[in-house]
């Protein structure tokens, strides 16, 4: 939504001695009044990490502007593997069935699966198809930093999580999140902690169109993220 605002995805910005990452903010708000109006739920990332808006930028930084989230190798566009698992996003569609190799250990007798399709219809209204956008580099690496914390707080082996990207129709997969451990209760906790924190932490954003317009879904950011 804010590259609908602002026009564009990217750019080079000059700032002078002393410019904090909220600078990167205000030299937009005051170019763009809308994003003034959506100050208050946009997060920021310095080099694809999130920052308060005082750290100091230096030469070089990318800064990106963040609105709510919606939620190479590998084989994947994106794609971080850990001792936790595998973390990927890709534009091509998600073949689940190839994803229990990578995520079963000889010890596990357990397996969940959460996998999120497009609907039809949302509040009512008759849906033609999504299109989902991300900061790429950035969300692979929380996606893998939530998949470690998840290990880590519940009796797991090996974690799942891939996203789509780009346009799906009806009934297509846009996300995976499967976890594999001893017994079924810790692998289904896992797998719904992994999917609920992925749709509040992870910077990927939905755009739905029916016949008579488009709109960002609406989000909001997990509380526990970013510096703001």
């Amino acid at each position: 939504m804010l590259k609908d605002v602002a026009g564009r995805t990217e750019e080079a910005l000059e700032l002078g001695p002393g410019a904090r990452v909220g600078s990167v903010l205000e030299h937009y708000a005051r170019q763009f009044p809308r994003l003034r109006e959506m100050e208050a739920s946009i997060l920021l990332a310095r080099n694809q990490r999130f920052a308060a808006g005082a750290e100091e930028i230096g030469d070089g930084d990318e800064i990106a502007l963040l609105p709510p989230v919606s939620g190479g190798a590998c084989g994947y566009s994106h794609c971080i593997e850990t001792e936790a698992g595998i973390f990927a996003l890709t534009r091509e569609p998600i073949d689940a069935r190839e994803l229990p190799g990578r995520v079963k250990r000889p010890a596990d007798g357990a397996l969940a699966t959460f996998e999120g399709v497009v609907r039809n219809h949302t509040d009512g209204r008759a849906v033609l198809y999504l299109d989902y956008e991300c900061y790429e580099p950035m969300a692979v690496k929380v996606m893998a930093e939530i998949g470690g914390q998840i290990a880590r707080a519940h009796p797991i082996g090996r974690l799942a999580m891939v996203h789509r990207l780009g346009r799906m129709e009806i009934g297509e997969t846009s996300v995976v999140v499967m976890a594999g451990a001893a017994h079924r209760e810790a692998a289904f906790a896992a797998a719904r902690e992994g999917i609920d924190r992925l749709k509040r932490s992870v910077p990927i954003w939905k755009k739905e169109y029916f016949a008579d317009g488009e709109l960002w879904a609406e989000g909001e950011w997990d509380k526990a993220v970013g510096g703001r």
